[in-house]
């Protein structure tokens, strides 16, 4: 599909030219995380959309064309849209956006209800162009909450390998959480943005999408997602029940060495466990020079591991590390990938903890809760006016609604905004958004990434990867 960057926007800004007030010359917004599920947020992706969408000329004389049909089609009338409004910024700037970016750098971890970006015109007849911006730009919410989430489940591994399993087990923390979420996303372009956004925090995925993106608009210089050779149930299956077990030997021979999936529930989860790997493949999966990853699919995953675990340990074995917790024998794994999302992993490890397992023995897959089952309102992400230039005159703008209540009560809303220009310090340790002029013995950690049509600052994968790490 043809991207025409003069109607990325909602149709009613199409409107906004003639219905800001006469003589409006400058206008300046802000982006913020208003709050949401987690207290922090992880900026990422902005790069993306400015490389891709605004960076150079942005569109042509024949984008005007196309736009001035589509819009008096959608209005119904030809007094809403203005081509003169974006011919001027063909013919005066070459088609190059008079605006000025400012950022947080990508990778930062930053308290919600602060600023994370501005947005102002450069040219003072381009004063509708700030808000102009705020459909596509505010799409940057997509990457940043699933960089969030996918940050936040790190913690939650982080924690349990630290209280359950020994030293040397933690760097495997990296390939713990899996990106399975390339089909069950809206797009390819979902899948690359959230898919590259996960990147940040861990390093297994199946989905290719993710470092693709990297690299184009990152400069990562290699392929940053890791995965393994693995079944799916249409391999299982093929031989019908009675031939299961001769699928999974086959699968074993096919990879001799290293790591390797299988789905094991096909029919029976217990029964493959106990019976074929356990006990019948047993002596094969244990003189491989390489990891058997075993894969339920199905049911309750807290209890469904709980029984898989108690087969495993039963047929296999297991050691007690230094902290007394059970570890499977090392060519022995499970992992979880249905059911997988921030709460139900947060529930697995305190039933495996439990039950005295280490969280050595189980790495995870998450698809849609990663990258779908999320939304705007996840992170209360909104871009909004807080400065401007009104004939001659500067103008602090903010909102400040009332609402209802469950009771009720008529009382002040979260949507209430920040006023006038601003700046985002480090104070004690944490972000903190201030007015412009306060502070000014310390650095705005808002940065400039794009002015006038061109890129002014750009942030490497690697360099992101170690900002949210620290």
């Amino acid at each position: 599909m043809k991207t025409n960057f003069v109607l990325l926007a909602d149709a009613y800004k199409y409107s906004h030219h003639k219905l800001y007030y006469p003589n409006t010359s400058y206008v300046y917004s802000y982006l913020e995380s208003r709050g949401g599920k987690f207290d922090q947020t992880v900026f990422y992706g902005l790069q993306y959309f400015l490389k891709e969408y605004l960076t150079g000329p942005c569109f042509t004389k024949a984008d005007i064309d196309e736009a001035e049909v589509m819009l008096e089609q959608v209005f119904g009338r030809k007094d809403v849209f203005d081509r003169s409004k974006f011919d001027y910024i063909l013919e005066k700037h070459g088609g190059h956006l008079p605006l000025k970016i400012k950022a947080v750098p990508e990778g930062s971890v930053v308290p919600t209800k602060n600023v994370l970006m501005t947005i102002e015109n450069t040219d003072p007849n381009c004063y509708w162009l700030t808000n102009f911006v705020e459909t596509l730009l505010m799409q940057v919410w997509y990457p940043c909450t699933v960089a969030t989430i996918s940050r936040e489940v790190r913690k939650v591994v982080q924690h349990y390998f630290e209280q359950t399993a020994d030293q040397e087990a933690l760097g495997a923390i990296d390939f713990v959480l899996n990106d399975f979420g390339f089909r069950g996303v809206s797009s390819v372009e979902s899948a690359g943005l959230g898919g590259s956004a996960h990147l940040i925090n861990f390093l297994g995925s199946d989905n290719l999408a993710g470092p693709a993106l990297a690299k184009q608009y990152y400069g990562a210089q290699q392929a940053l997602g890791v995965s393994v050779p693995a079944t799916e149930h249409s391999i299982c299956t093929l031989l019908g029940e009675t031939g299961e077990k001769a699928i999974f030997e086959h699968v074993i021979d096919q990879f001799p060495t290293g790591i390797v999936a299988c789905v094991s529930d096909s029919y029976d989860i217990f029964r493959a466990c106990e019976q074929y790997w356990g006990t019948e493949l047993k002596d094969k999966v244990l003189a491989r020079d390489g990891v058997l990853v075993i894969r339920p699919d199905s049911g309750d995953p807290v209890m469904t591991l709980l029984k898989v675990f108690e087969l495993l340990f039963e047929k296999f074995g297991y050691t007690t590390n230094a902290k007394g917790y059970k570890v499977l024998p090392p060519q022995v794994r499970v992992i979880q990938g249905d059911g997988i999302n921030y709460e139900s992993i947060k529930e697995i490890y305190k039933a495996l903890t439990e039950h005295q397992i280490s969280a050595e023995n189980i790495v995870l897959g998450m698809g849609g809760a990663l990258l779908q089952k999320l939304n705007r309102d996840t992170q209360k992400f909104a871009l909004k006016c807080s400065f401007a230039n009104v004939d001659g005159k500067e103008v602090l703008v903010s909102k400040s609604p009332k609402e209802m209540n469950e009771k009720g009560e008529i009382v002040p809303s979260f949507k209430k905004s920040k006023a006038g220009k601003m700046k985002l310090i480090q104070q004690g340790g944490t972000f903190k958004t201030v007015g412009l002029a306060e502070y000014p013995e310390l650095e705005d950690e808002l940065v400039t990434v794009f002015e006038n049509g061109k890129m002014v600052k750009e942030w490497g994968f690697g360099e992101i990867r170690d900002r949210v790490r620290a």
